[in-house]
This record gives structure tokens, sequence and C-alpha cells, in this order.
């Protein structure tokens, strides 16, 4: 299947999901969104059905995240969908050094769609899984080992402190705030690198797709680059003689 055809099934979808949601004055629901899909939604909202939605993936600041049409504006939208599951070695002094990839693997190794998938955390060779809830018994009944290591999963609970990731903070001197400026002091690459992301469709800014280079970035801004990453640009401090910015950022880790 071509990516037009893909594309023109999901905007169905989307507009499938708006009716019912306008005509019975309920949620409905879609799964877990990647980057592309959410900014397709937001090249054709304005064509939607009059009717309330959210976009929310189990925490502030999530990628992957669940699209919610609702009719009620009482209605709290994800309260019982998405949920997050805590992943935890038994013995964390010999336990692997788990990454993203390895619990991903894992979950997929169960025959999990990837789009019940939220983002996956990982803090202290613990993980943190947000998915929708209906395969969250499932997560918790099957998945005893990551990578070689045993684990135990169980719910977080609803009191728990929201999970938050992990920054690191990247300060240096741009010619401006323009996109490719910043994805290279982001990443460390050369400019001609970075063109060829954003014009290839690899870069998307707060979830929607942006694809020129000069594009400038406003603060609180997320900017996701598919393959390397994603940062917050947390604006300018001061000018240099040369016209030259100090800038800030916070790159996920």
């Amino acid at each position: 299947m071509n990516n037009d055809k893909e594309e023109q099934i999901l905007q169905k979808r989307f507009l499938d999901l708006a009716r019912t949601a306008e005509n019975k004055g309920i949620c409905t629901y879609t799964d877990f969104l990647n980057l592309n899909e959410i900014s397709i939604f937001f090249h054709m909202k304005n064509d939607m059905f009059i009717v309330n939605y959210d976009l929310f993936g189990g925490y502030s600041g999530a990628e992957r995240k669940v699209l919610c049409f609702y009719g009620d504006d009482s209605v709290k939208a994800f309260s019982d969908y998405i949920t997050c599951i805590r992943i935890n070695p038994l013995n964390k002094k010999f336990s692997d050094n788990l990454n993203h990839r390895d619990f991903l693997g894992a979950l997929m190794n169960l025959g999990i769609n990837r789009s019940k998938i939220g983002d996956i955390l990982v803090k202290e060779k613990e993980g943190y899984v947000f998915c929708e809830t209906s395969i969250g018994q499932f997560i918790i009944d099957n998945l005893d080992k990551v990578k070689h290591t045993n684990i135990k999963c169980s719910f977080m609970d609803k009191d728990a402190p929201e999970i938050q990731p992990e920054f690191k903070e990247i300060r240096g001197c741009v010619a401006s705030a323009r996109l490719d400026c910043l994805i290279a002091l982001a990443f460390d690459s050369s400019r001609n690198s970075i063109l060829r992301l954003i014009s290839g469709g690899k870069v998307y800014i707060d979830g929607k797709l942006v694809e020129s280079n000069s594009y400038m970035l406003k603060e609180e801004e997320t900017v996701s680059v598919r393959g390397f990453g994603k940062f917050i640009y947390k604006g300018m401090q001061n000018q240099t003689k040369k016209g030259r910015y100090f800038v800030i950022l916070l790159k996920y880790i």
C-alpha cells in the first residue's frame, strides 16, 4: 500500500471518529499516533466537523499521542484510556543497561501492535511504558524479561507523581534562531546534513511537519528529528559583538 493510500485511510478514520463524537456526544479515540500521523491531522483539521478534540500521550511533552474527539466538554477524555506501566528489573545490580530499544523490542515480541504503545521513558534501568489501558493487563501478565534481564511489571498508581523525561542542557552560539542552525547545534551536525533532513520530511515542530530550513523557532517549541531525537528551544540569552546569539536548548536523553 503506498503512502497516499495510507494517508487517505487515516484521514477517513479521523473524519469517521469526529462524526461519531459529534452525533452521539461521546468520546472517540485513535490509537497512538506518530509524528507524521499527527501532522496529517493538523493539516486537515480545518475541514473537520465542529467538534472538540485533544491530543495526549500520558504526560506533558509526549511525542506519540492519542487523538480524542469528544462531544461533551465535561468528559475527562483520557482518564481511563491511557495507562502507564512500570517495568522494573528484579535485581538492578545485575541488570543489563536497558535502553528504549530494549523495552520496545520486548513488547513487540509479545505480538503487540506498535500503535497500542505510546512513549517509553527509561530511567535508572527502569522503563515506563504508556499504553492503551486495554492491553495493560496483558503486558503485566506476559512480559517477564527484557533483553537478558528478568523483570516485573506493575501499573503506576493513579496518585503516583508524573513521570517526566530527562534533559541535557545545551548552550551554544548561533547566527540566528533558524531551524537549521538550532538542529545543527543540538545534534552536532553539519548544515548540509541538516538541510537534507528538513527537505526530506524528517523534522517536526510541536507535531507539525516543517520543511523550511529558514523557519524561526519560538521559545518553548519542541523540535523532533526522526532518527536523531528531540529538543526544546528555551530562547536566547544575549548577543555577541559580532551579532551572533547565545541560545539554550533542552535535549531529551
